[in-house]
């Protein structure tokens, strides 16, 4: 008999002689198995569907089905096609018997008279196959969510909503009470919890300083990822809402120096073999690369916003006899810097308001929006020509950035008469506000954009009466790729219609129309006042 102590498994006997069923469940029970019995083919199956043993031991003649056809049956079924069987018989023992049998599924086959060590010998072999398949079965399909994982998680558009990801399904891979913490980029440190099978997963409390003070004690301030235990009394006494009363088994992972690091932890009951251990590091990596690149993309989208808002006008003025609004919102989903623009100037008795957009998103067009936006300002010291501007800009545009267009549209308002001159180089026109509920774009478009050829600019001359107003924007309020943009121009017309005493309101909803843009949008809405009301705050 072998002396090596197997793993422990469960094994179905199933032989319709007691004698022999006995000798075989004993030389099974020595050798330190668990033995489940049956004495026919119906009987076996039933045993098999309820129980699931780790393999079974099936005599070739039965009394009611023989034993090639329970063999079958056991691998034509998924739930239980792994499990592996050895025929036995003291009648089938041909060579032919024997081929018949492995042709029918069977994994071994063994002919009567079998000596105990070769039946146990056999038994274990099986064992260790189908325990080796097992484990490839389930490490690849462990792998195989991890790459599901980590694909979900890098299209995560929210911190929460990766936390979220990873804790559930790290939850669901290794089929275990999972935990993680991480610091998020407004400052607050995140922990959610996830309980198998489903995985929902449930934000709890944690101390702030619990990422530092393990990150120090773990890496220091390498990049790096580290196992740790966790007891539970220390666990608790940070996170009180715990629902563990275990220990924890941790990895603590950072990807760059310096940096914030990343808890992934587990329940470490069932103790996790090498198979697990692997995969919690692997989880533990990707996780925190995960959030390394989210917290990246904030901060780059922070620097953007803060680069693309220097170059714009940090107030506009308050102005006798006339609201101003302004509103300058960036693409939901674009970190670079765009090219739209907006200037509102006081020249003299005059107010020029501005609005523009160099083409693309990128420091090039931020850059050339900040050029135009000097240029506009200083062909305006002296004598104010809307049309000598436009040239200008279109000067300054084709000879230093050649392959670079843009559009500008400029409104010249005189607040005590209304009266208007306006200039356009291939922006949306601005619309014309009656004060009275009347909405009309003033003309499509105007002249050629800027960048494209030599141009003379017309000016057109407008009244806006008292109560009216002029509303400017570029074309990120009402551009998407699915609608016409006619259709756009005109639900944007509509909701200009109903703007009313308050502007600050009026321009969010006229942006809220729209929803989430995909593209920078800046608004100036400027109103004639009817009377010497005081004048509006400007509003960004």
């Amino acid at each position: 008999m072998s002396d090596a102590t197997p793993p422990e498994a469960t094994i179905l006997v199933v032989d319709d002689t007691p004698t022999k069923l006995y000798i075989l469940s004993s030389w099974l029970r020595r050798a330190g198995y668990a033995v489940v019995e049956a004495t026919g083919g119906l009987e076996a199956l039933q045993r098999i569907a309820e129980l699931h043993p780790d393999l079974v031991v099936l005599d070739v003649r039965l009394p009611d089905i023989s034993g090639y056809e329970v063999c079958e049956r056991i691998k034509s079924d998924p739930a239980t096609s792994s499990i592996p069987v050895i025929q036995i018989s003291g009648a089938a023992i041909t060579a032919a018997d024997r081929a018949l049998g492995l042709h029918r599924g069977a994994d071994g086959y063994l002919a009567e008279p079998v000596e105990p060590d070769e039946f146990v010998a056999t038994v274990e072999a099986a064992l260790r196959y189908h325990r080796a398949r097992q484990r490839a079965e389930r490490l690849a399909a462990r792998l195989g969510a991890l790459t599901d994982l980590t694909l979900a998680m890098n299209a995560a558009q929210t911190f929460d909503e990766l936390l979220s990801t990873a804790v559930s399904g790290t939850s669901r891979i290794l089929g275990r009470r999972t935990g993680v913490v991480a610091l998020a980029p407004d400052g607050r440190t995140r922990r959610l919890t996830a309980l198998p099978p489903d995985g929902t997963p449930t934000f709890r409390t944690v101390q702030p300083p619990v990422l530092q003070f393990l990150g120090e004690r773990a890496l220091g301030q390498r990049a790096g990822t580290e196992f740790l235990i966790i007891p539970h009394d220390y666990w608790s006494g940070i996170a009180p809402d715990t629902p563990s009363r275990q220990d924890i088994t941790a990895v603590l992972s950072r990807t760059k120096r310096d940096r914030p690091p990343v808890l992934l932890g587990v329940e470490p009951d069932p103790e996790l073999d090498q198979d697990e251990l692997s995969m919690l590091r692997q989880l533990g990596q990707a996780v925190a690369l995960a959030v390394e690149a989210l917290r990246a993309y904030a901060e780059e989208h922070a620097i953007a916003l803060t680069l693309q808002r220097s170059l714009l006008p940090s107030r506009v003025p308050q102005v006798a006899g006339l609201d101003i609004v302004w509103r300058y919102q960036p693409a939901v989903d674009n970190v670079e810097v765009g090219g739209d623009f907006y200037e509102v100037l006081e020249l003299g008795e005059q107010v020029l308001v501005a609005v523009g957009d160099v083409q693309g998103h990128s420091l090039l067009a931020a850059t050339v929006m900040a050029e135009l936006r000097h240029a506009l300002r200083a062909s305006l010291i002296g004598k104010v020509e809307l049309d000598q501007s436009l040239s200008l800009l279109n000067d300054v545009l084709r000879r230093y950035h050649p392959r670079m267009t843009a559009t500008v549209c400029l409104t010249l308002l005189d607040p005590a008469t209304g009266e208007a001159q306006i200039a356009n180089a291939g922006h949306i026109p601005p619309l014309l506000l009656d004060g009275d509920g009347g909405a009309r774009y003033h003309e499509r478009f105007g002249n050629l954009l800027l960048g494209v050829a030599e141009e003379v600019y017309r000016i057109d001359r407008v009244v806006v009466p008292p109560g009216g107003s002029v509303l400017m924007f570029t074309d990120g309020l009402v551009e998407d790729r699915d609608k016409y943009l006619d259709d756009s121009l005109e639900i944007a017309r509509r909701a200009a219609e109903e703007i009313g005493d308050d502007m600050d309101e009026a321009a969010g909803r006229l942006i809220d129309t729209f929803g989430a843009r995909e593209d920078d949008v800046a608004l100036v809405i400027v109103r004639r006042r009817p009377d010497d009301r005081s004048p509006l705050p400007a509003e960004g």
